[in-house]
């Protein structure tokens, strides 16, 4: 066959691996126009959000090739729970893959190795650690050697640059493939790169010639709200109980908090209040990582309270929320995190609480690290974006999307949009805060903190606001108009927009910076929200929580939920059987269709989606059992009730 006539059936070839495999009717987005082009050969750069379908596009072309008899497709991963995860559903779906990393032994890793070069495999997924190895690229080039070698993917790529949130010095050595395995296509993935770093990643991985294929980063059943943090816990507690409670409990959840200290404190007290709370932490035993790992990613219900050492690679796709109790490092990496909630495509949460010591802790780590000053200012830029979304009067998400390089309308699905502040122009007060600290300053010849400079303004003689004599200048009492919650929010408003310089080294002092001038001369205005005593609650936006929907959105009857609870416990079943996941089995989404269109025998489950051939022929007839038990106890209780 010739190349062109080839190519002309690789849609088809690829539509077909998709509906067979893994059970789905169409390709989503762009996943099509990839797969086509990894599939024949291409090399490609995608970026796809998170819960977008970033497997497909190496997994098919993985199966496309190896029929074709170009050989193993090695995918690169940074964690040996996602590798475990993602073969574990290859292997249900009857895809031959496996792993090899530091969890087998070494007599399993030498049998893995021969099955590898007996061609028995389609995938393999490595550490990039492992990859660099002399024994693997020996491997490797033996295979390369018989053009054995079909395809190498590279998930989690923001790693290779040292501008993203996760950089990993060790994802530096796979510029190697391009090297040493010429002609062998590659095709490298994020869910998470601005500019400067989809560069990095074109010009350390040496994909200069490959494709780039950016989908858009809108995430719309995902709700963002950033709040004033006030009670910190206390608002997380409220705002679970209020927009995450279940009769039967609460949805599982992600919380984020900065230090191992906080992860602690927080999980502990949620666990007082009632919820299912597991801490997550660097400092923890490899094990005990794990366990909680794996708990989450088994049970229902769970909440994870971690640092940023948790989330990478997680597949769960019911994470109804994500929480942060202490600000991100940077916007990618409240992107990457956030993303982590409703990859099922179900509605989501994304809640933050962001105070002024959010800003002054993100700027001093800032300043403190050994890094060159180019990397400090990259970094700068990075958390100012993020800054700005967090003091946004405006559309979150617009602004969001902006800084990846995407226009959008606003979105009605975050706070800003469904609850409009109002705004009232504080432009006068600016100037008087700016001019307090400029004669604080002036008049005792050294700087102070904010509590200070607020007590100063608000005409509050405190012991130390009489010892220095600072209730004789012109700027004391003349902000007795603004509350301290106003005064904080503007203070905070001011440093992120660097009129305002927070010393971390000096007690977190304050003194005016550059930007401030433009501000006391009046030719930058600056809008502060008005104070409400309203508390508006922004219940999720699912139209019936807690009702299981169909596919086509229409809640199921009674009889359907009881076939639903069935299924999810036969679900269970399987999934301890298999130490493997829940959704791993069958998502959410295909019991749901299961239960809504009731099937009678095995040929009524073709179509549905989540269920290819392997796992119809596998699980089939035992679901159609628990079907009929089901629905057999629906009868006998209507029965007893004269109905």
């Amino acid at each position: 066959m010739s190349v062109n006539a080839s190519a002309g059936k690789t849609p088809a070839v690829c539509a077909a691996v998709l509906q067979d495999v893994f059970g789905y009717d169409a390709f989503r987005g762009p996943q099509a126009e990839i797969v086509s082009h990894v599939s024949t050969g291409g090399d490609a750069l995608v970026l796809m959000p998170t819960g977008g379908g970033k497997s497909l596009c190496y997994q098919v072309p993985a199966i496309v090739r190896a029929r074709a008899g170009h050989g193993l497709t090695v995918v690169v991963s940074p964690l040996i729970a996602l590798m475990h995860d993602q073969v574990g559903a290859l292997l249900q779906a009857g895809v031959a893959a496996a792993f090899l990393n530091s969890s087998l032994s070494s007599e399993a890793a030498q049998a893995l190795e021969k099955q590898v070069l007996r061609g028995e495999l389609t995938l393999l997924y490595v550490a990039p650690e492992r990859l660099s190895t002399a024994r693997f690229l020996a491997l490797l080039d033996a295979l390369h050697q018989r053009a054995q070698l079909a395809l190498f993917a590279i998930d989690e790529a923001h790693c290779v640059s040292q501008w993203g949130h996760d950089f990993r010095p060790e994802y530096r050595a796979l510029e190697l493939l391009h090297q040493r395995f010429a002609g062998v296509p590659r095709v490298a993935l994020t869910a998470t790169a601005d500019e400067i770093t989809r560069a990095d990643i074109v010009t350390h991985l040496q994909l200069q010639a490959a494709r780039c294929f950016v989908s858009s980063f809108d995430r719309p059943n995902i709700r963002y709200t950033i709040v004033e943090k006030k009670d910190g816990t206390q608002q997380l507690l409220r705002f679970i109980r209020e927009r995450h409670s279940q009769p039967n409990g609460h949805e599982a959840g992600i919380v984020y908090c900065q230090s191992r200290k906080r992860v602690q404190e927080v999980a502990a007290l949620l666990c007082e209040a009632g919820l299912q709370a597991l801490p997550y932490h660097a400092g923890f035993d490899a094990a005990v990582r794990q366990r909680h790992q794996d708990r989450f990613l088994r049970e229902d219900g769970l909440i994870m309270v971690a640092t940023i050492a948790f989330g990478m690679g997680i597949d769960k796709p019911d994470v109804r929320f994500v929480a942060h109790l202490d600000m991100p490092k940077n916007i990618e990496a409240y992107y990457q995190e956030t993303g982590r909630a409703g990859r099922d495509g179900e509605a989501a949460n994304a809640w933050m609480a962001y105070g002024l010591q959010d800003v002054v802790n993100q700027r001093r780590m800032i300043d403190e690290s050994p890094a060159a000053d180019e990397f400090k200012q990259v970094q700068r830029g990075k958390l100012d974006a993020l800054l700005s979304l967090a003091e946004a009067s405006d559309c979150r998400r617009v602004r969001l999307l902006a800084y990846f390089g995407e226009a959008s309308a606003p979105c009605m699905n975050c706070d800003n949009c469904l609850l409009p502040p109002a705004l009232d122009d504080a432009t006068e007060s600016a100037r008087k805060l700016l001019s307090c600290i400029y004669r604080v300053q002036q008049a005792s010849g050294m700087a102070f903190g904010a509590g200070h400079i607020t007590d100063i303004l608000r005409g509050k003689r405190t012991e130390k606001v009489s010892q220095h004599g600072h209730d004789k200048l012109s700027t004391f009492g003349i902000g007795a108009d603004l509350g301290e919650t106003q005064w904080r929010a503007l203070l905070r408003q001011l440093i992120a927009r660097e009129a305002i310089q927070v010393n971390a080294a000096h007690f977190n002092t304050l003194t005016l910076a550059e930007a401030a001038r433009a501000i006391l001369k009046g030719q930058a205005p600056v809008w502060l929200r008005r104070a409400s005593e309203k508390k508006a609650v922004l219940r999720s936006s699912r139209a019936s929580k807690g009702v299981a929907t169909a596919p086509d959105g229409q809640p199921l009857s009674l009889g359907e939920r009881e076939c639903l609870a069935a299924l999810k416990v036969w679900r269970t079943e399987q999934a301890r059987a298999h130490n493997l996941p829940a959704f791993v089995i069958l998502h959410d989404s295909t019991l749901r269709a299961i239960a809504a269109r009731q099937p009678q025998t095995v040929a009524d489950l073709d179509g549905i989606a989540g269920l290819g051939q392997r796992k119809r022929a596998a699980y089939g007839t035992e679901l159609l059992r628990v079907l009929g038990t089901a629905r057999g106890s629906d009868d006998r209780a209507l029965g007893e009730i004269g109905v």
